[in-house]
């Protein structure tokens, strides 16, 4: 049986596998034409991931600014072409800064980007300081993302931010064009009115625009994924919100602290009062914002995050909705594509609560940092079905065993963006370090009353 090797560049061989386990490999025989393709060591598999996720928001950003498409479909590639998502972009910040680490592009390659997308955000409409969800590519100008949200996304720009500040501090040592990347950079999230989006209240809301004002009314209350605009709200020198807005909102004066457990698991955190919710809540906050340290007098967050992707993966060992394949090497739930119960494809938040038989590849695979024995055997289950669960981007955003193997051939930004970021923090710390060195994040976390 022949062997063949997959290039850590990317290029996918179409292949069957073996059923053998690990490392088994069957006697050579000249007469089998069928390839297989050999088993990658744990550091080659990170490789692979990363190299082919940062495919996502290098070769296949949107084409005039240089920022993260919200989506990209390799079937269809004109699908939103031109839609920009204000989070992801925030993502392929962190990521470009990973490229460059990496070797994938230059230093030099990477600050041209990095310039063209920073002068695109400039230009961008924003109101009272913050971009909205969605962003045309070609103009700058906003794309609603709903009937009434038509104008500021808080918590889309806080992700934005974060990523800003990483840049910001990875180049502010540097050459003159760097320094001055740095500087754009910083003042760019500097210039967020985060006390606008209290409406004087002890509270953060998501959503104002001009013609539809806080009429959405939906208000940032933990536990969720919106932590990290409570710290960067604390951490603006001229826009800051009073400690009261975390306390009093964010954490409902305790009310957020939960002796709930799950798989005697404790969850620590009321979830929004959804369960365990699903597992980009671990994620999206802490791709800068390092977790390992962190705590409050509500919750030590690194215990947090382990128990919330423990949760999620003891959920799928024990697989109550027996579903083909759920198991130790099979699992993650999260927000992504999903299949609808008449085959065509939807989007929905899977978590325990609302397990649909999906899998999700991000949820283990940016969940490393807090599981990475548990990561690293999803990650390579779904290398074993490369054949049909990676492209030219990474591995696809969402799959069911349970479900004949269909797998939806597409990408989102906000899906790609954490795998490629959170699997760097696990081997370097590089968006912790760089992020958590900014002293203004320090003073942010100090004025909550974090440790860290």
């Amino acid at each position: 049986m022949k062997i063949v090797k997959l290039l850590i560049v990317g290029i996918l061989l179409t292949a069957c596998g073996s059923d053998d386990g690990p490392g088994y490999q069957e006697p050579y025989d000249p007469s089998d034409d069928d390839p297989v393709v050999e088993t990658l060591t744990d550091e080659e598999l990170l490789d692979l991931t990363q190299e082919t996720t940062f495919r996502y928001f290098w070769d296949y950003a949107e084409s005039n600014s240089g920022a993260a498409k919200e989506r990209y479909h390799p079937n269809d590639p004109t699908n939103s072409q031109n839609v920009v998502t204000t989070g992801g972009s925030g993502f392929g910040l962190m990521a470009i800064l990973t490229g460059i680490e990496r070797g994938y592009i230059t230093r030099a390659e990477g600050v041209s980007r990095l310039n063209l997308i920073l002068n695109f955000f400039q230009g961008a409409d924003r109101f009272h300081g913050a971009w909205s969800h969605w962003i045309d590519g070609g103009t700058g100008n906003t794309i609603p993302f709903s009937d009434q949200d038509n104008g500021g996304d808080l918590v889309e720009t806080a992700l934005l931010a974060q990523g800003l500040i990483c840049v910001k501090e990875y180049f502010k040592n540097g050459t003159t064009e760097e320094a001055e990347l740095a500087a754009q950079a910083d003042a760019l999230w500097k210039g967020v009115e985060w006390d606008w989006y209290t409406q004087g209240q002890n509270a953060l809301y998501w959503h104002w625009s001009p013609s539809n004002d806080f009429s959405i009314n939906l208000e940032l209350k933990g536990y969720n994924e919106t932590l990290i605009a409570f710290i960067l709200g604390a951490a603006s020198p001229d826009y800051s919100i009073p400690a009261e807005v975390y306390h009093e909102g964010w954490a409902d004066n305790g009310n957020i602290v939960t002796s709930a457990s799950q798989y005697n698991t404790p969850l620590i955190l009321d979830h929004a009062g959804t369960g365990t919710g699903p597992l980009f809540w671990a994620h999206y906050s802490y791709l800068g914002l390092d977790p390992r340290n962190l705590s409050d007098q509500y919750a030590d967050y690194w215990d947090l995050n382990v128990n919330h992707t423990n949760i999620n993966y003891l959920h799928c060992v024990d697989n109550p909705n027996s579903y083909v394949d759920y198991g130790t090497d099979c699992w993650g739930l999260t927000a992504s594509y999903t299949r609808n119960s008449d085959g065509s494809v939807g989007y929905t938040a899977h978590d325990p609560e609302n397990d649909t038989g999906v899998i999700s590849p991000t949820a283990a695979i940016s969940s490393i940092p807090y599981t990475p024995e548990k990561s690293l055997a999803a990650m390579h289950y779904f290398y074993s079905k490369n054949e049909i669960l990676l492209g030219n981007a990474g591995f696809y955003d969402a799959f069911s065993p349970q479900y004949n193997d269909w797998v939806t051939e597409r990408y989102l930004a906000i899906d790609q963006g954490p795998e490629i970021i959170m699997i760097e923090n696990y081997r370097s710390q590089l968006l912790w370090n760089l992020f958590m060195q900014n002293e203004d994040v320090q003073n942010g976390l100090d004025a909550l009353g974090f440790t860290y």
